[in-house]
């Protein structure tokens, strides 16, 4: 719902918008992205689990997952990749729930409140991390 929901908090740019200019900025970079979305917890574990064979490592917005999920948390876990985490809006200056991640808890690092700009930051951190 990127570019529809609340877009003073997340910006209007769609998650399609997103997509492309991180499909250039790797592509500068040198870096294979592949892009994954879904609403469902239990499909982004399953992406997770597969990255550990595939994966060199992983840039994540978890949503609302961030703050709820601890299976999330152990998906990420098992990764023995670079995990960066990445949020639209600055989760320390919302409401007190956001304010806490579980997802931080298997990130190399986060990246929030510098909207879809995030991702691209996120993408020359990767490319960093991969070379040490």
């Amino acid at each position: 719902m990127l570019g529809k929901r609340e877009p003073k908090l997340y910006g209007k740019q769609t998650l399609a918008d997103i997509e492309k200019s991180c499909a250039v900025h790797g592509k500068k970079l040198g870096l294979k992205l592949v892009f994954f979305q879904s609403n469902s917890e239990g499909e982004l574990i399953d992406r997770l689990h597969a990255a550990v064979k595939d994966a060199a490592g992983v840039i994540i917005n978890a949503g609302a997952l961030t703050h709820t999920s601890v299976a999330l948390l152990d998906a990420l876990s098992i990764l023995k990749c670079p995990v960066i985490e990445v949020h639209l809006s600055n989760i320390y200056r919302r409401e007190k729930f956001r304010q806490h991640s579980y997802v931080s808890g298997a990130a190399t690092g986060v990246i929030c409140g510098l909207g879809a700009e995030g991702y691209l930051l996120a993408l020359t951190a990767m490319k960093t991390l991969l070379k040490n």
